[in-house]
């Protein structure tokens, strides 16, 4: 395996590109889509199960990490991949989204932003510096800037001022992460809904010349279509050989819709929050499980998955476990969806590879629609 950070673009089909990362910690097949595992564990799942699927890469989270806990003692317990049992690649989040969400329990300053926990109510101080720091300790993969995320809708100051700040510590953190051979730190591309702020993040860090671009900042209220034009105007200025990573997104149509633009890599929440909630995704669109109408259905969530969880439980018992309150409804229906997000994912590098992208989607969103055959 090589001893540095890499991408490679295989191929392209229109805007959505299929490439490869190399680290030593293995190889990322993109577009990849990441399971969160925010407090060094993917919710409701065993670490073996989430490398069954195919995942080649998972999130962990420096806020919550550096809380509970706490980045120093993973690192005498050997970093997050031997304390998590994970041994493929961790991208950490910086924690600025998390500490951002605080509102009336943080206070930001040009040095970077102190707030209290909302575990203990303890005060933290987290700058660019201590960022990079924590995310080091945890000795994770790929490392996220620390950035100044505003919630949409937001007046064209509010987010100007955040997308500089942002950029100023990008800087730092450049500096702070230094040459970590094998490694690499993303800077995070902010500005809102506006084109022009976008444009100005972009070229602003296309000049810090970082080994991959993140694009932060959407999924957080705003239409579709803003999101997808953001996309446009950002994609067109990152450069060609380095990984683009949008933030947060999402659900199966925005990663669809997101990858024609030209995106990478994706983490979000929703698979496991999902089966928590007992909604199940499936090929043929999404099935809640709290609905009545399953309770008597014999039929497996898809009985042609090759995963266990979608062909060999009956909704019936899903649903008997989710209206019983058992944990077991959460772990299985978890298991079905981040197996779905897994397969979506393999589908998007093969169609991209055979240069019928654009019949994939078609293919894809005529079965979800067919609601008839799933819920």
């Amino acid at each position: 395996m090589s001893e540095t950070f890499t991408f490679k673009k295989i191929t392209e089909d229109g805007h959505a590109r299929r490439g490869e990362i190399t680290m030593p910690r293995g190889k990322v097949r993109t577009p990849a889509f990441m399971p969160v595992g925010t407090a060094g564990s993917v919710k409701a799942m065993y670490m073996e199960q989430v490398e069954e699927l195919g995942a080649d890469i998972i999130l962990g989270n420096t806020y919550h990490l550096m809380l509970r806990p706490g980045a120093e003692r993973i690192a005498r317990l050997g970093g997050l991949h031997v304390f998590a049992r994970w041994p493929k690649p961790i991208l950490t989040d910086s924690g600025g989204f998390q500490v951002m969400s605080l509102a009336g329990l943080r206070k930001l300053t040009e040095k970077g932003v102190t707030f209290q926990s909302h575990i203990d109510g303890a005060r933290y101080e987290l700058t660019p510096e201590r960022s990079i720091e924590i995310q080091c300790l945890l000795d994770s993969d790929i490392q996220m800037q620390l950035d100044q995320c505003v919630a949409l809708p937001a007046s064209f100051k509010e987010m100007e001022k955040a997308m500089e700040l942002s950029l100023r510590w990008a800087e730092r953190c450049k500096t702070a992460f230094g040459n970590q051979p094998g490694k690499a730190m993303f800077g995070i591309v902010q500005g809102g809904d506006n084109a022009s702020l976008r444009e100005r993040s972009a070229n602003a860090l296309k000049d810090l010349d970082l080994k991959g671009y993140s694009i932060g900042g959407l999924a957080v209220g705003e239409p579709q279509n803003v999101m997808m034009d953001m996309l446009d105007v950002t994609c067109s200025i990152l450069p060609e050989d380095k990984p683009r990573y949008l933030m947060g997104v999402g659900t199966p149509d925005d990663i669809l819709k997101s990858v024609a633009h030209g995106v990478d890599m994706f983490d979000c929440v929703m698979p496991t929050r999902a089966g928590r909630h007992g909604l199940a995704f499936t090929r043929f669109g999404k099935i809640n499980l709290r609905n009545a109408k399953h309770a008597e259905d014999p039929r497996p969530l898809d009985p042609q998955s090759p995963c266990p969880a979608a062909r060999d439980y009956s909704r019936a018992y899903l649903h008997h476990l989710v209206k019983a309150g058992e944990p077991l409804a959460g772990m299985v229906i978890t298991w079905n969806n981040l197996a779905f997000y897994q397969q979506l994912m393999q589908g998007i590098r093969d169609a991209i590879e055979a240069h019928r992208y654009a019949d994939f989607v078609a293919e894809v969103t005529e079965e979800w629609n067919r609601g008839d055959r799933a819920d």
